[in-house]
């Protein structure tokens, strides 16, 4: 239980100083998928069931943490960690993927059974303190996935009552179309948080675990299925009870910077999930629409209200991933990779895209991180792509250090021919300022572009491979290779 025994715990290291969000690179992690350290807590485990437990824990992601730092991420997002519904619901997994029945479990860690306690699996509650505090010590934020929403089918909570003889939760009602607050989201028991006491309960629980584990913000799930009222006391609390600064990122389905923007407006959050970006890039690699066509949509990515952060990913555990929806094409992955590194936002890598993870559609795109030789379960032996590795590194580097890839504005660039992609960013601030060209063609390409009036005189310099460029009477000329990126900055810094 998180009572005051848990709290006078306390929340281990400091965190790390104050940098803003979408400075951030940020990693999901499935913890159960991940690492396992700890085989004593490996209760039913069942690794050739995909909807099983597999017995990644705590201590298993805090032995690798410095893996993680290794990559260059800064900030770690953990599914929820409170004690999951017991064994017993049944999932048909997709036929054509030639997988039988299995028995599904709540490894992902959105069916609670107990909000009040943290689930066996996954450690205990000092475990989660030492995971949030040794990732505090290598500078990196954590964030953690809280449920307001609803509970697990079978859940403790679902049989609560008020004193007034009512239900605290909704049963299979409403058409989440037409009434998202009021339906039951997948068939879970909805939770009235109208109800003071229903509200009350939850708020309580994910705030006092946030105080007792030290995290430095919430991941809000099933945002746009809980009213505006509540998540305005949910803002309140927060603040007063955990920090002015204590994040929180809605998933709202079918997030954008526009549609994001009344949220944001209300001041009920401080970023929120563009779904958009994924399937926008996947479809331009894939040659499905003109470069100037998402160049537009990348510029207006920028339309977000300031002081607020959109999120952008590539793959995640509710959507079929990137590298799957490109059949494997690891060229025109990188270069996802490669505009998700260089565009406006808090980016977020799903654990083991930075490795070419296999997997594509549910309930695949939640198996194993793969660790290749190294011992480490449930992921030993699976093949892992260390120059894929080595690129995201890479990447990540070069956004911490420019400043316009991570906060600039953006200015489009002409871009003959049209499988070519250039744009430009700049922070006013430093005076940072960089070009990006991406080409998703399978040939080489010519890109002959204008630099910006802004743009120092002398040579360029592409950042990933080293190659400088002149540029003459405001121009760059220089080859693509098929299915490449660069990233132009000036020769002198």
């Amino acid at each position: 239980m998180l009572g005051a025994c848990a709290l006078a715990l306390g929340a281990g290291a400091q965190p790390p100083p104050f940098n803003p969000w979408g400075d951030e690179v940020l990693y999901f992690v499935l913890i159960d998928r991940f690492a396992d350290g700890d085989p004593s807590n490996n209760i039913r485990v069942e690794r050739r069931n995909p909807g099983g437990w597999h017995g990644g824990d705590f201590k298993g992601l805090t032995q690798q943490l410095d893996e993680l730092k290794d990559l260059g991420i800064t900030a770690l997002w953990i599914n929820p960690v409170q004690r999951q519904q017991p064994r017993g619901m049944y999932a048909q997994a997709p036929a054509k993927m030639g997988l039988p029945e299995f028995q599904h479990e709540g490894f992902h860690g959105y069916w609670i059974e107990d909000f009040e306690g943290i689930d066996p699996h996954f450690g205990k509650l000092d475990d989660l303190k030492s995971l949030v505090a040794e990732a505090h010590r290598r500078g990196i934020k954590v964030l953690l996935d809280v449920v307001y929403n609803h509970t697990g089918y079978t859940s403790n909570v679902a049989s609560r009552r008020t004193a007034g003889g009512e239900s605290w939760v909704r049963i299979g009602e409403g058409n989440c179309e037409v009434a998202p607050v009021t339906c039951a989201v997948g068939g879970l028991p909805d939770l009235k948080t109208e109800l003071p006491e229903v509200r009350d309960y939850v708020l309580g629980a994910n705030l006092a675990l946030a105080k007792s584990s030290g995290v430095d913000g919430f991941r809000l799930d099933t945002y746009k299925h809980l009213a505006s009222e509540f998540w305005a006391e949910h803002r309140r609390r927060t603040r007063a009870e955990l920090g002015p600064r204590f994040f929180l990122l809605a998933e709202f389905w079918g997030g954008s910077a526009q549609v994001l923007d009344p949220f944001f407006e209300r001041d009920e959050v401080d970023a929120g999930f563009d779904f958009s970006f994924k399937g926008s890039c996947e479809g331009w690699v894939s040659g499905r629409g003109r470069s100037v066509a998402y160049a537009a949509y990348l510029r207006n990515r920028h339309q977000v209200r300031p002081g607020y952060v959109v999120a952008h990913y590539l793959s995640s555990h509710d959507e079929p991933m990137a590298l799957g929806n490109l059949d494997g094409n690891r060229a025109r992955f990188r270069v996802c990779a490669a505009l998700q590194m260089t565009s406006l936002g808090l980016p977020v890598i799903y654990y083991g895209e930075e490795v070419a993870r296999g997997g594509h559609e549910w309930p695949l795109n939640r198996n194993d991180m793969p660790w290749g030789e190294r011992d480490i379960q449930p992921g030993k032996g699976v093949a892992r792509d260390e120059s894929m590795r080595a690129y995201y590194k890479a990447l990540i580097q070069l956004r911490k250090e420019r400043p316009a890839l991570r906060r600039g504005d953006y200015t489009m660039l002409t871009q003959p021919p049209d499988a070519v992609l250039a744009f430009a960013r700049r922070d006013a601030a430093s005076g940072d300022q960089a070009i990006v060209l991406a080409h998703r063609d399978d040939r080489p390409a010519s890109a002959d572009v204008a630099v910006p009036a802004s743009w120092p005189a002398g040579d360029a310099r592409d950042a990933l491979s080293g190659e400088r460029f002149a540029i003459d009477s405001g121009r760059i000329k220089l080859q693509m290779a098929p299915t490449s990126v660069r990233v132009l900055v000036p020769a002198g810094n």
